[in-house]
């Protein structure tokens, strides 16, 4: 039995390879990742809905299409009822704590 040599995974450029960048260059804030996020729901209702209407229209005649973009959509927007729940309750937590 042969065994071949394991080759080395190159490591990324960051804080501890001496490529020091700034925080905010690295990850974005939280507002902007809820932004993404709900432009991401928006764009998979108004395609949802797009396809619908050509479903109906006759212009798109793949049923599985149709229903797999409004499933999307309906998980997408649970998904940000969910997010939004949490942080109302998180606020609320923080309301009434005592200081």
């Amino acid at each position: 039995m042969q065994l071949l040599p394991v080759a080395s995974l190159p490591l990324p450029a960051g804080p501890a390879a001496g490529g020091a960048e700034p925080k905010e260059a690295q990850s974005p804030s939280f507002g902007e990742m809820l932004n993404k996020a709900l432009e991401e729901v928006n764009t998979a209702q108004v395609r949802a809905d797009q396809l619908q209407i050509k479903f109906l229209t006759g212009e798109v005649q793949d049923l599985h299409q149709v229903v797999i973009a409004m499933e999307e959509a309906r998980l997408l927007t649970s998904l940000a009822v969910e997010v939004r729940n949490r942080v109302v309750e998180s606020y609320q937590e923080i309301a009434r704590m005592q200081i």
